[in-house]
């Protein structure tokens, strides 16, 4: 197998990696929902330290079945993902805790876009026209599933919604470190120092009562469980795709999770929502086919860290 091959196999892989990652988000998303009704509920903070806890103690259960996966290198990233992914989490459960889903939603997911704005600078990826055209289709797209929400088409600027904001940009900044950080450190690296540096951020907001039922914490269990395998796949995927192609298929997170909460939640689909969710998927498939870049020739691209 030739090198540009094993290119195009890796980015393959990477594609299938993001498209589990969105599904596996939108059922945390869905499953958080649940998790935060009824009078024995989990709060934003409290479901965010169980995400933490979860991840963390899987991890080094993995790191003890699997010798020398632990192999942290770019120790100054590392912590800094950790942090920023700390306050992504905090921010979008208090934006969610103050506006409705929707309009938190709406504004949480221009984070793709701003990565791609910020790869430029870090990377200089210079995104293609159609990786542009595919990721303002498949914008668009999650666009139309929240114009049923009636919350989404009010957009002022109360706290709530500079939560959102602020989560969108954090979650920019995490996506252009862990793409930095591929090069050099391995996804269960990544996501271990994201839980280790998210952990101190979250536990001031968990200081309040916890729910004791066993029904609560098997779904708690659930989501750390699922949130994790979102975290570990994206992780992985950005070691093979830009930021630009990356951000086309994390549009497919807000998609997933409006067609889980229609099984699972009980919540109704809109024809506006469902035509949505037919644009995304054909903006993401656009991108996919079309949106990266060519191969350099007479040069071979950077191999990151496994």
């Amino acid at each position: 197998m030739d090198a540009r091959a094993g290119r195009g196999g890796s980015r393959s892989l990477a594609r299938l990696a993001m498209l589990a990652s969105g599904v596996c988000f939108g059922l945390m998303a869905v499953l958080a929902r649940l998790l935060s009704r009824g009078p024995a509920h989990f709060t934003a903070g409290q479901l965010t330290v169980v995400r933490f806890v979860f991840g963390a103690a899987a991890s080094l259960a993995y790191f003890r079945l699997r010798p020398g996966t632990y192999r942290p290198v770019n120790r100054r990233l590392l912590f800094s993902r950790g942090i920023s992914g700390g306050l992504v989490v905090v921010l979008y459960f208090s934006a969610l805790a103050r506006i409705p889903a929707g309009e938190a939603s709406l504004l949480y997911n221009l984070f793709p876009v701003i990565a791609t704005g910020m790869s430029f600078f870090a990377f200089g990826e210079r995104p293609t026209a159609h990786l542009v055209a595919a990721l303002g289709v498949a914008t668009a797209g999650v666009g139309l599933v929240l114009s049923g929400d009636a919350g989404a088409a009010r957009l002022g600027l109360g706290l709530g919604e500079l939560l959102a904001l602020g989560a969108a940009v954090f979650a920019a900044t995490s996506a252009v470190v862990i793409r930095a950080m591929r090069a050099t450190d391995n996804a269960p690296t990544i996501f271990f120092w994201f839980c280790l540096g998210g952990m101190p951020v979250a536990l001031p907001f968990a200081l309040t009562a916890w729910p004791a039922g066993a029904g609560a914490w098997a779904g708690a269990a659930a989501l750390g469980a699922v949130s994790m395998a979102a975290q570990v796949l994206m992780t992985e995927a950005y070691g093979a795709l830009s930021v630009g192609e990356a951000a086309v298929w994390l549009q497919l997170t807000p998609l997933a999770t409006y067609l889980l909460a229609v099984p699972l939640l009980g919540e109704r689909p809109t024809a506006a929502g469902l035509a949505g969710v037919v644009i995304g998927v054909a903006g993401v498939a656009y991108g996919s086919v079309l949106g990266h870049a060519p191969a350099r020739r007479g040069g071979a691209e950077p191999q990151p860290g496994r």
